[in-house]
């Protein structure tokens, strides 16, 4: 029986994962989108056997991960995946904020993690990631509603929202 697809959040859309995450000891598929863990990639990197021929493959990063170190090995990448594997861990919401303000990555930041739920989903999007993996327990449909939950930001981030002090200076 084939496994049935995953409906994942992407561009605040419920949408089908069209990406698989690949196990560490399975062969790399010719032409289908996947996801590797960071220690794959390396090694795919070091044995040359990513030399173009695998534009589909997508690089789930751990959240200690140096991106000064590791930008240029990832920055022609697909996707790139965040972990936040607990809610006091926040050091994922920097390596989003990074991508996109540092380094300017245009493609799919995606998150995962058993902190992926539909309270932090908006403040995750701020930060720059566009696609989420729910937890288990959360309904994908309820969690459309988490985004544009605030009408007001009161810190600069990726999504242009103009923060609220600086609106009030302005208009002041």
């Amino acid at each position: 029986m084939p496994k049935q697809q995953r409906t994942i959040i992407r561009d605040k859309a419920l949408a089908a994962d069209d990406w698989q995450l690949l196990e560490e000891e399975a062969a790399l598929p010719d032409g289908m989108p996947v996801i590797v863990s960071w220690e794959r990639w390396q090694s795919l990197l070091d044995s040359d056997q990513d030399d173009g021929r695998h534009p589909h493959v997508g690089v789930q990063i751990p959240n200690t991960l140096d991106l000064t170190e590791a930008w240029t090995q990832l920055q022609a990448r697909p996707l790139i995946a965040l972990s936040f594997p607990a809610f006091p861990d926040g050091r994922a919401y920097s390596q989003a904020r990074l991508l996109r303000d540092r380094y300017g990555f245009a493609s799919e930041v995606r998150a995962y993690g058993d902190a992926v739920v539909r309270d932090q989903l908006e403040f995750m999007a701020r930060c720059g990631i566009n696609a989420f993996v729910l937890r288990d327990d959360q309904d994908p449909e309820a969690c459309l509603k988490a985004f544009g939950s605030f009408s007001d930001a009161y810190q600069p981030a990726c999504d242009g929202v103009e923060p609220i002090w600086k609106r009030r200076r302005v208009a002041g």
